[in-house]
């Protein structure tokens, strides 16, 4: 059975969704492998194939795409994105996260402040998302194109 959450209650949605344009200080490609690693920890099948076609438009190569779910055994990313996926993954599993304060050391090596609070509002936003999207069934539609 399925919700449509956002007829229901559009504004607190788009009031939510909002949050994205107050995040300026994260570019678009690492915004999306956040946002798409958060969905896959979560188990979002709507918001990894949004955050998957996204992260393609914004230029992340699709061997990237292949391997973020075992990002940490190879070396297709950066060092910031290291430090950003490692930093989504501490904040989505924080009720089991033992080390978070080294994580958010390694993060500031490599963002500012302001942008190590910009990417956790991303983080935050993902998991409050695929919350709603998970409880209410939302599922991707299918492509006719491959």
């Amino acid at each position: 059975m399925a919700i449509d959450y956002f007829a229901i209650n559009a504004r607190a949605i788009n009031l939510l969704l909002s949050v994205k344009k107050h995040v300026p200080l994260i570019d678009a490609k690492l915004k999306s492998l956040v946002e798409l690693r958060v969905s896959q920890i979560n188990g979002c099948a709507y918001c990894v194939d949004l955050h998957s076609n996204e992260a393609r438009n914004a230029g992340v190569l699709q061997q990237s795409l292949d391997c973020l779910p075992v990002w940490k055994e190879c070396a297709l990313f950066s060092d910031r994105e290291i430090a950003a996926l490692s930093w989504a993954e501490s904040v989505t599993n924080i009720s089991t996260e033992t080390e978070i304060e080294k994580h958010l050391k390694i993060l500031l090596e490599h963002f500012s402040n302001s942008e190590a609070v910009d990417l956790t509002l991303i983080v935050s936003l993902m998991n409050c998302m695929n919350r709603m999207a998970i409880s209410f069934g939302d599922k991707p539609a299918v492509r006719s194109v491959v």
